[in-house]
């Protein structure tokens, strides 16, 4: 299409242009988050497939908590949820005691401690069918010597 149109000193001057179109192919959706799959070989003989999921802040018995959630597999045939609930009243009183609180990469890491201490223990459920959706918790009583494996 040809187009006139004007210079700053009101000359004129033709120019091609071309039509705006709209795209051939319709805008894609965004790709779910790209999880990695991590193995851990626990002391109990068993070798289990996790991957963290997502993290929320929720509320256990009226008290607010981090819930981190992973997906957790001891078969590669069946996976199922796994929550670890870091309780902040916990996160708190080691705050008061040392004068600083933990960030929140040493919360991910103090959860992931707890993951690997049930994987160790044979906490965690070998199949899907033993349980809906496991919680674990990390409280006053397990707090600090998750800290000491962490070397905090």
């Amino acid at each position: 299409m040809i187009v006139l149109r004007f210079s700053r000193k009101g000359t004129p001057r033709f120019c091609i242009d071309f039509p705006t179109r709209a795209f051939n192919n319709p805008p894609m959706a965004r790709p779910d988050a790209v999880r990695r799959v991590k193995s851990y070989s626990a002391a109990n003989g068993y070798v289990y497939q996790y991957c963290f999921f997502e993290v929320n802040r929720i509320s256990h018995q009226g008290a607010p908590a981090g819930e981190f959630i992973y997906a957790i597999s001891a078969d590669r045939k069946t996976i199922f949820p796994l929550s670890i609930l870091v309780l902040q009243t916990a996160l708190e009183s080691w705050a008061q005691s040392n004068g600083r609180p933990l960030s929140s990469s040493e919360e991910y890491a103090i959860a992931k401690m707890r993951l690997f201490r049930a994987f160790d223990d044979g906490d965690v459920p070998i199949n899907a069918d033993a349980v809906g959706h496991a919680r674990l918790l990390v409280n006053e009583s397990n707090l600090e010597s998750l800290l000491q494996q962490l070397h905090i």
